[in-house]
């Protein structure tokens, strides 16, 4: 058997890897990571990326298949990542590749898959819960964007039958929860034709509540983290030095995120686990295990039992979907 290629494309950054089979799960033999604002387009960076692993003496030939997660809706065999000028064509890319065969799925597809590979060190538990093996499982997580996916389990007793179901769950609306929330609504309908919760739960939704803060009257923090090149991450480290506007935007922040991923969590009754992954929850671990993060998650009322009993996990390995790639492309050649 020859290797298989993944990749995990995002708007940000995008990982590309060749792998084989180690038993069930996937072994990572050559990997890269590129910036993908840095190409005009996916064929220019696979062709380096193919460059770099022949020069490295990574097995390129033959490929027996390839993954690709995007950030973007998967048109069938075609997609267009939301946040990049690009069109990936699957038929095209095997042409290119020379593979047996090339596949497209949504990039929290590829992270729902990932999870299956993971490794107990490789998770943060927020809340015990009270499992259910075969239970449904969602995989929500906040960074360029705002994805979600659900591992539905097809009924045997083999725990490889599981089916990845993805959508676009973060284009759906905002639903404020409290007067707060509403007003931070009404602020970013202003900006916004349609206000959905990928634009409050991602980076740049933490930085539009900021924004939104100072707009009602709260001063700016001093240096105003806006002025920054990376306004997100500067809001986070001001707000870990207790800057008063910087602590109330990650608090909303994680709040929106939280009752988001809870009602996630009801629409499937995720008793087999709701995960936290994406780019920034690794980033910032303490507020989702000691902020409000949980509260929310829980606050159901009649139905907050419900919630309670749902595992919820902060996944750390942040080469999720390039696992989940990796996997989908060995299934793929087992005819799974």
């Amino acid at each position: 058997m020859g290797a298989v290629l993944a990749g995990d494309i995002g708007g940000t950054k995008t990982l590309l890897a060749l792998a084989q089979a180690d038993g069930d799960l996937p072994r990572i033999v050559f990997e890269q990571r590129y910036a993908s604002g840095g190409f005009g387009d996916f064929e220019s960076m696979l062709d380096t990326f193919l460059a770099e692993a022949r020069a490295a003496g990574a097995t390129v030939e033959p490929l027996d298949h390839a993954c690709f997660g995007v950030a973007g809706p998967i048109d069938g065999r075609r997609a267009k990542p939301t946040y990049l000028p690009w069109t990936l064509d699957a038929d095209r890319l095997s042409q290119r590749l020379g593979s047996g065969g090339s596949t497209l799925v949504n990039d929290f597809a590829a992270a729902a898959a990932g999870v299956l590979t993971l490794a107990p060190d490789e998770l943060v538990t927020l809340q015990a819960g009270s499992p259910q093996p075969h239970a449904p499982r969602v995989v929500v997580g906040a960074g360029t964007g705002l994805g979600v996916a659900i591992l539905v389990h097809g009924g045997d007793r083999s725990n490889d039958d599981w089916q990845v179901i993805s959508g676009e769950g973060g284009h759906v609306g905002f639903a404020p929860g409290n007067e707060e929330q509403v007003e931070l609504w009404h602020c970013l309908r202003q900006r916004h034709e349609r206000v959905t919760v990928e634009r409050v739960v991602c980076g740049a939704g933490l930085v539009d509540i900021y924004r939104c803060l100072v707009a009602s009257g709260r001063a700016p923090d001093q240096p105003d983290p806006l002025q920054a090149a990376d306004a997100a991450a500067s809001i986070a480290a001001a707000a870990s030095r207790q800057e008063q506007t910087a602590l109330h935007a990650m608090r909303m922040f994680v709040e929106a995120y939280g009752a988001f991923a809870g009602d996630l969590g009801l629409t499937v009754m995720a008793r087999g686990g709701v995960f936290i992954a994406g780019g920034i929850a690794p980033k910032i671990l303490p507020w989702l295990s000691e902020g409000p993060f949980l509260a929310a998650f829980n606050a159901k009322k009649g139905h907050a039992a419900l919630t309670r009993a749902m595992p919820v996990f902060v996944v750390t390995n942040e080469k999720l979907g390039l696992r989940g790639a990796a996997r989908l492309a060995l299934g793929a050649v087992h005819g799974r």
